[in-house]
């Protein structure tokens, strides 16, 4: 019996590391101009793309006026993990999310971090819908296509709903956007600016009533960037009249600019899109993280065309390490939009790659 039972389990290590060498990683989708995106049936997940993201940014205030900043953003990334292992177990998509608050009376970023496998109905994104998950943390696209938030974090809790007031706004040529000079650095991408939002914010055992607006993002691509690209400043900003601006640029190692492009799309609905040529961040202030040393410019002159926007945030430190899921540090942080030195906005600066490169 011991020898029966010994070649019993040489035979299923044999056939187990048989099926690890056959095991071929998956193919995964790539982006391509000619798919149009669809509308609302492309909100929901992507699995057969490696990367994909929901972000929501926007502008708080409480009832005595007291401004605020938030974040909120799920990740979905698709592993290399076999897709013929039929167990529940088994890594196929990975769920990660980050949450944060910019309050100035606080000084630094509030923020929280989660990640796990999909599985269980505990972490996922689901196709064809807004919906995705993590453990208590939930954004979901309702029927009258307004969004629901409910994030517990370690040092607050959001309750909100954002509602459209105008429609989603297509990035790129009709949502396929390039962010490289070859047609492969590509994703697909749309944009829901200009939301209201309405809820609770909870610190400290205290519920607040809080409003504002805010700016959705989602995005999904398999190859994004290059490979001498370290990292991209990007901005979304609602502007008081109604209009809404997007701009980024990705970066090489040596700081430069590889690529760029920003879409303006003013209150009537007419788009601008500016080519990379058209399209500079211009650093004015940096400030130096006294966590890792990085050194942001948090402070911008961002030209589109012959436009100039000044970028001013609402506090320095709104550095998020996320060394605890995604691997990355960045600085994303409220910003105010003006223009000939007045007010014309208000938005959300992304600043990554200034520690180091960033990898997906």
């Amino acid at each position: 019996m011991h020898l029966r039972l010994r070649d019993c389990l040489l035979g299923l290590l044999f056939l187990s590391f048989a099926s690890l060498l056959q095991a071929a990683p998956p193919q995964f989708a790539q982006v391509t101009p000619q798919r149009p995106l669809t509308l609302p049936h492309d909100s929901g997940s992507h699995p057969d793309f490696r990367t994909e993201w929901w972000y929501a940014t926007g502008w708080l205030a409480t009832p005595d006026g007291k401004p605020l900043g938030f974040q909120i953003t799920f990740f979905r990334s698709a592993t290399d993990h076999d897709r013929a292992n039929p167990s529940a177990f088994a890594p196929d998509q990975l769920i990660i999310a980050h949450a944060a608050l910019s309050d100035p009376a606080v000084g630094k970023l509030l923020h929280d971090q989660k990640s796990a496998r999909a599985g269980f109905g505990l972490a996922y994104a689901k196709e064809g819908n807004t919906d995705v998950a993590l453990d208590n943390w939930r954004l979901l696209r309702q029927a009258d296509g307004s969004y629901h938030a409910r994030i517990d974090a370690n040092d607050f809790t959001l309750d909100i709903k954002l509602t459209p007031t105008q429609a989603p706004l297509l990035q790129g040529d009709r949502g396929y956007s390039l962010k490289g000079p070859l047609p492969t650095q590509a994703s697909y991408y749309y944009s829901e600016p200009q939301l209201q939002v309405s809820g609770k914010l909870s610190r400290a055992g205290r519920e607040q009533t809080v409003s504002g607006s805010a700016w959705l993002d989602h995005e999904w691509s398999t190859s994004v960037l290059g490979a001498d690209a370290v990292g991209w400043d990007w901005l979304g900003a609602n502007l008081d009249d109604g209009s809404a601006l997007m701009a980024f640029q990705i970066r090489n190692r040596n700081g430069e600019r590889i690529w760029s492009h920003a879409t303006l799309r003013d209150a009537s609905g007419n788009v601008t899109q500016f080519t990379p040529d058209q399209v500079a961040f211009q650093p004015q202030r940096n400030w130096r993280s006294p966590r890792t040393d990085a050194s942001y410019p948090v402070q911008a002159m961002l030209r589109t065309g012959a436009i100039d926007w000044q970028l001013i945030p609402l506090q320095d430190d709104q550095e998020l390490d996320s060394r605890g899921s995604t691997g990355s540090v960045y600085w994303e942080g409220a910003v105010t939009v003006k223009r000939d030195g007045k007010r014309t906005g208000r938005g959300y600066l992304e600043l990554t790659g200034y520690l180091k490169p960033l990898k997906f």
